[in-house]
């Protein structure tokens, strides 16, 4: 049996901050894949709402261990 690694793409928000944003998308990848291994950060960005307060988005890649 093989060992390899999936990569994930995912965005993470967050009304507070780029690390909130960050740990966003790693709760949201553990809730839907098992045995991550580590994160990439590939793009950072902003959004600006209707009433001129900033969401944090973060794009990452997260690698997931798999068995084959």
């Amino acid at each position: 049996m093989s060992t390899y690694y999936e990569k994930i793409e995912i965005v993470g928000i967050s009304d507070k901050s780029y690390e909130d944003a960050i740990q966003n998308a790693v709760n949201e990848a553990k809730n839907r894949f098992s045995e991550l291994r580590w994160f990439e950060v590939v793009e950072f960005r902003g959004g600006i709402n209707d009433n001129g307060s900033v969401q944090y988005q973060v794009v990452l890649k997260i690698a997931a261990k798999k068995e084959g």
